[in-house]
């Protein structure tokens, strides 16, 4: 199939596995499987994915180590597999730079609605990237959409950021002095509806005020509209 997107399962559950691999290649993918860490890790050598799931819940390194492994070279989208009632899990998954979670059990339909919406934000991402050639100057900051590389042009560091983190700054820069509540920014970063109550989306915006050296109380960048949402308040410049 031309285009077939490549999905990695992690997961240490055989079953789960194979569940996975039928029902994703029946909804067009192309599923390759690992068990453990070291799997993943041999299969990344090879060829990454352009889609990652990776289970919390594993034998040796642990899904949240090797979310930082991933994030160490990479921006491949990942969805963490997370247990029902766990919260924590969740937020500490976003933190390190996991795109979205999903919580076990699941239906294989909803996952599969889950990576469509990521996929998808991933490609509008790259699309608005390739139109958009003008860096962009705010605060003491240079962003190159372009390259994705975010510099402070006072220490001359250069800031990781992960693709969400990306696609949640140009949001905020497209829309500057705007009231982004948490629906406009979870279509942004995952391509869908914010869940209620969904705290996953304050800690994007933490994650991303963190990158920004922005105080949450002193916000000089991002400021918190309470009840309602985000705006992004610092003047934007295009480079000529």
């Amino acid at each position: 199939m031309v285009n077939q997107k490549r999905i990695l399962v992690v997961d240490d559950d055989f079953e789960i596995r194979e569940l996975l691999q039928e029902y994703l290649s029946k909804a067009g993918y192309d599923v390759t499987t690992a068990q453990n860490g070291q799997e993943m890790k041999a299969k990344l050598a090879v060829q990454y994915p352009d889609l990652i799931l990776l289970d919390i819940m594993l034998p040796g390194d642990d899904g949240f180590t090797l979310c930082k492994y991933v994030r160490q070279d990479s921006t491949v989208p990942i969805i963490m597999l997370t247990a029902v009632s766990d919260e924590t899990d969740q937020i500490i998954g976003l933190e390190l730079g996991a795109d979205d979670y999903i919580a076990k059990p699941f239906s294989p339909r909803q996952l599969v609605a889950r990576i469509r919406a990521l996929l998808r934000r991933t490609q509008q991402l790259q699309d608005t990237t390739l139109s958009k050639q003008k860096a962009i100057r705010f605060a003491h900051w240079r962003l190159d959409p372009v390259t994705q590389r975010l510099n402070h042009q006072v220490t001359g560091q250069d800031v990781e950021m992960t693709s969400s983190d990306f696609a949640l700054l140009m949001l905020f820069i497209e829309h500057p002095q705007q009231l982004m509540d948490r629906n406009a920014i979870s279509h942004a970063t995952r391509g869908r509806d914010a869940t209620p109550q969904e705290r996953g989306i304050d800690v994007q915006v933490s994650r991303l005020r963190q990158r920004l050296k922005d105080n949450g109380r002193q916000s000089t960048i991002i400021k918190t509209v309470r009840g309602n949402g985000y705006m992004f308040v610092a003047d934007i410049t295009y480079e000529s």
